[in-house]
Formats: structure tokens, sequence, C-alpha cells
């Protein structure tokens, strides 16, 4: 039974006029313990001046002088008035998003909040300040998580970006965390010990059989490691075994999690496998990880994994980094960091689309797959 406030402030006044709390919870069926919070939140209290004060009006007041000075700080950031064009406030708000909550943002210039986000997501796409953004925040808060054990949760990852000076809102933390696959270890810690303890063995389904007979059949991943003027940056890639054709891949300074479950919903997104799709890689902890063995299940797919020390059952994987570094990455003085992706991007793309491989009779991953598509059609 949910009561209004005005309904629970009427039972506390049947208690403060001498009606017992045993009586009042017969008649109710409120629990004694909820009832003695109302007591003490519906508590008078009086000031100097003798006004009367209750600590849920306290709590009331205290949210509203909050909430208004968030508006007061979003009218001072914002560059425009509540009286300006509709589109040029969202454009002020867009700027602000991310720093206040939607609720705070939408009220401080007057915008109902289904037309600001309707906005958000028509651009996030394609705005370049919000992409920016998003990345920097997600490499802070990796490094913030990482660098706390992988024990804090969106509200205290919050606390330590404001402490560096980034404004940003609890909401906007988790939602980003929870995109990353990043979460607070504490609540979840039993129930992560029990899916160790009874997670299934991890099995060899390819046994070396490095053949497929269809495209999106079975994709091999690996992630390698590459030194940049004394930085380490790593490289993820997923292959469809059928075509040798790279579908994803990622560079990240972290080789956390993310780096491969980002690879995998893009190369997902792009190919839209039926279920059945086998997922081959090594035991590197990104890939036993419980948030990413969760998405591939969510979706239908096997794991199967290199026995422990045996890089042979990878093999395929481990010979396109081969041919990554000795053709290009080694032959390359990068200078920068937009330098070296660009590099790895015209590099797979050269390799897609060009280079024979002798296991495809000396066709190129692209050639191969054409020629499997129109053979379905022809086959229909």
């Amino acid at each position: 039974m949910r009561l209004t406030t005005e309904e629970k402030r009427q039972l506390v006044m049947r208690y403060q006029a001498g009606e017992s709390v045993e009586s009042i919870c017969a008649d109710t069926g409120i629990a004694r313990s909820t009832f003695y919070s109302w007591i003490e939140s519906f508590h008078v209290v009086k000031s100097r001046k003798g006004t009367q004060v209750t600590p849920h009006d306290y709590d009331v007041l205290k949210k509203r002088v909050e909430k208004l000075e968030g508006i007061v700080q979003v009218l001072k950031a914002a560059n425009c008035t509540v009286s300006a064009p509709l589109q040029d406030k969202l454009a002020a708000l867009e700027s602000l998003y991310g720093q206040f909550s939607v609720h705070t943002l939408c009220d401080a210039l007057e915008v109902p909040r289904g037309t600001f986000y309707n906005h958000i997501l028509r651009r996030k796409g394609t705005n370049a300040w919000y992409a920016k953004r998003r990345a920097d925040l997600c490499e802070k808060i990796q490094e913030l998580y990482d660098a706390n054990r992988q024990l804090f949760g969106p509200e205290k990852i919050r606390a330590l970006l404001m402490q560096q000076g980034e404004k940003v809102s609890k909401s906007y933390v988790t939602t980003l965390m929870r995109e990353m696959g990043l979460r607070s270890i504490s609540p979840s810690a039993k129930k992560d010990y029990r899916h160790l303890l009874e997670s299934p063995p991890k099995r060899n389904i390819l046994n070396r059989n490095f053949s497929a007979e269809r495209m999106n059949q079975i994709w091999v991943s690996d992630i390698t490691c590459f030194k940049l003027k004394g930085k380490r940056y790593y490289i993820v890639i997923i292959m469809d075994l059928f075509s040798r054709k790279i579908i994803s891949y990622g560079i990240s300074p972290s080789s956390r999690t993310r780096l491969v479950t980002t690879a995998f919903r893009k190369a997902y997104e792009e190919r839209r496998p039926k279920r059945g799709l086998i997922f081959h890689s090594d035991r590197g902890t990104q890939y036993t990880s419980q948030a990413f063995q969760e998405l591939l299940a969510s979706h239908g797919v096997t794991q199967s994994f290199s026995n422990s020390g045996k890089p042979t059952d990878n093999a395929v994987a481990e010979a396109f980094f081969s041919c990554l570094k000795r053709e290009e990455l080694y032959r390359t003085n990068y200078h920068s960091v937009d330098e070296f992706k660009r590099g790895v991007e015209a590099y797979m793309t050269f390799y897609n689309t060009k280079r024979p491989h002798k296991t495809l009779n000396y066709k190129c991953p692209d050639q191969v797959e054409k020629i499997a598509q129109q053979r379905a059609i022809e086959d229909k």
C-alpha cells in the first residue's frame, strides 16, 4: 500500500493526538518500523523565530534549494536565455549534457525533456564534440575504476571525477559504466564467486580445425600489444574464419574487457549473424570475464577457447598479427597516435580488399565473401 505524504502526516497526527502505535499499525497494516520512521520524519521542531519545521519539510526544502542552485549554474553556463528560440536552447543544453541532470537542464531553459532527449538521440551519432567528451570520460572512468581495484560504483567514480574538475551527473556515469561493462564488485561479489565455481569447463570446439562452411559460422579473436613512444597500445581483432576477413577491430591504451565487448558489438551490428555462431579465442581475462560471457550468451553465441599455453590453437589470429606487424607496424615510424591508428586502419582495408591469401586460393577476403553471396543468390 502506497500512501501520499499527506496521508502519512495524518497517521502521525493520530499518534501525536494520543493513539498508540500498536492501534494505528493494526488498523492500517503498516509495519511498526516503517511507522516509527514516519514519526521521526514528521517530528515538529521550532526554529528560533518560532517557525515549525519537520525533518520531512527540511528534506523537501533542501532538495528544492539544490535544484534551484543547479538551475542557476545552468543559466550561468548556457549561452542563451529562456526566451531564446528552441533550437538555440537545445544547442546550449547539448553542450552541458552530462554535467547536469536532464531534469535540471530542461527546467532551467524550460525545454520539455522529451524534446531534449529526441534532440540528443538524433545528434549524438554525428556530433564530434559529444563523441570526444564521451570518449574522454570513458577513459577517465576506466582509469579510476582500475586504479581502485575495480571496486567502485558510479557514485564513487563520479565523486572522484568531480575532484578532478569534471562536471558530470551520476546518471551519466551510470550509463557509461553500464555500457563499458564496469560495475561495483561489492554487491555482486558472492554472485561472481559462485559463477566462477559453477562456470562450465572451457571447451576447445575448433581443436585446430580452422575451416568454416559459411560466413558467420565461426569468428576468431585475439589481442596483441604494440609499443609507441614508450606507451603500450592494445589491438583486438575479430575475424570471420570462412573468409579470413577482419570484421571488427579496436585500439586502446587499456586491455580491459571493454576493448573486446566494443569490438564484438560492432561486428554483431554489422554482420547480424544467426544464432549458433561460435566465437573462439584464448583464455585471456577479457574473454573469460563474466561481462563478456554474458554478452555472448545473450546473443546465442557459443564460446570456444584455446587450451592453456597453446597459441597454435588460435593460429589463424596469431598469423594475422604476424602479418600486421611485419607488413605495417614494424615498417613505419609513427609520429603520433593518430598516425598509428590511421596506419592500422589502412592496413585492415588493404588486408580485406587487396591482399591475396594462399588459403583462399590467392583471393582476398572480400572476393571470397562476394562469391559466396552470389552463390547463395543463385541457389535460391
